[in-house]
């Protein structure tokens, strides 16, 4: 039995918050109270108010400003001595890294920062930062080394009754299946995550859980209407509470859906604002499945092929710079659908192989 969701990382005077709180709120509360704490130089206090500033500004797509948030009350933090709020400021910078791209240190700092929760004996932040090198892991595909750790995390929410992990790993799951292509199996588990979350007033849950469920009703049965509902009723959501990223990602899968559906002029015009999005938060990830959407949208309303083959050879190689080895795969995949792929490209083997 799960219970209403909660957001740990408001902590101290903040607990009052909610998980469903507006964006704008948290920063306008999280900085109200760290004042106060600077002030009174009580430096446990600054720490927490300043964990819920940082992940305010990083959910806000305001990059340097949670940069700076996250470092001081990890500062704050190990002034006052407190391993359990060092560690969340920890888990809040690595999850911020990831956002950037940077997933060597995303690993770096959520692997301390599990240690550092472990050492303190928090539990929750323990799970939290597991959970951030699971899903650092399942972006950049690795997901034969990561799916049993979304097992194990999964396991461990449920048996707590913690609503909000146990949606972040069932979607985290139900993403893996998708991309092995078992849609009956990823519905199911998507299905389940939108069920708890709307029970536990899991909002944000819910709008991930939605995306999801739209994306395998658009790949699996070609339900255009049903998954363009799906993600109205999800960027409802997403506006409410200011969700830059989410609705960005929304955004964007809802070209995907226009795209599947043959209808590229529409798509074209929802990937170019899903990628305007993306660059205004400086999420590369985001950025590089836009402009492969667009890419391929342009390419179908009759783009110069050589035009369309230098941009996806360009995106290849910005991919394995990052080290997204999943999306990379969607660029060959791109190449070989276009019939722009060139035996450079494919590094010198043949086309099936490069599949």
């Amino acid at each position: 039995m799960y219970g209403k969701a909660i957001a740990p990382e408001y902590q101290g005077a903040l607990t009052t918050l909610s998980v469903n709180s507006s964006l704008t709120d948290v920063l306008a509360a999280g900085t109200r109270q760290l004042r106060e704490a600077e002030r009174a130089g009580e430096y446990g206090e600054a720490a927490r108010s300043g964990l819920a500033v940082a992940e305010a500004h990083r959910r806000l797509g305001q990059i340097g400003e949670a940069d700076r948030a996250w470092k001081a009350s990890y500062r704050a933090a190990k002034t006052a001595g407190d391993k359990g709020t060092m560690a969340w400021a920890l888990w809040s910078g690595g999850t911020l890294a990831r956002q950037r791209g940077s997933f060597a240190l995303a690993r770096r700092l959520l692997g301390l920062a599990a240690g550092m929760g472990e050492q303190g004996g928090d539990v929750v932040v323990r799970g939290y930062s597991l959970a951030g090198l699971a899903e650092t892991g399942r972006i950049q595909g690795d997901y034969e080394g990561v799916a049993r750790l979304h097992e194990q995390l999964l396991a461990e929410a449920r048996r707590r009754g913690e609503a909000r992990h146990t949606v972040w790993a069932l979607e985290g799951i139900a993403q893996i299946h998708r991309q092995r292509g078992s849609y009956d199996s990823a519905y199911a588990l998507f299905e389940e995550a939108a069920e708890i979350a709307a029970r536990a007033d899991d909002r944000r849950g819910h709008a991930w859980a939605l995306r999801g469920l739209a994306d395998i009703v658009s790949a699996r049965d070609g339900d255009v209407e049903r998954a363009l509902a799906l993600l109205s009723e999800a960027e409802a959501t997403c506006q409410a509470m200011r969700l830059s990223s989410a609705l960005a990602y929304n955004h964007k899968m809802r070209a995907n859906v226009l795209y599947r559906a043959g209808r590229c002029a529409e798509a074209r015009d929802m990937y170019e604002l899903a990628l305007a999005e993306f660059r205004e938060m400086s999420e590369p990830r985001g950025e590089a499945l836009a402009r492969l959407g667009l890419v391929k949208s342009l390419a179908r309303l009759g783009r110069d092929r050589t035009e369309t083959a230098a941009e996806l050879s360009a995106l290849a190689g910005e991919l394995d710079r990052i080290g997204l080895r999943h999306a990379r795969e969607m660029v060959a995949r791109a190449q070989d659908e276009l019939g722009v792929q060139t035996q450079e490209d494919r590094g010198g083997v043949p086309a099936e192989v490069a599949r």
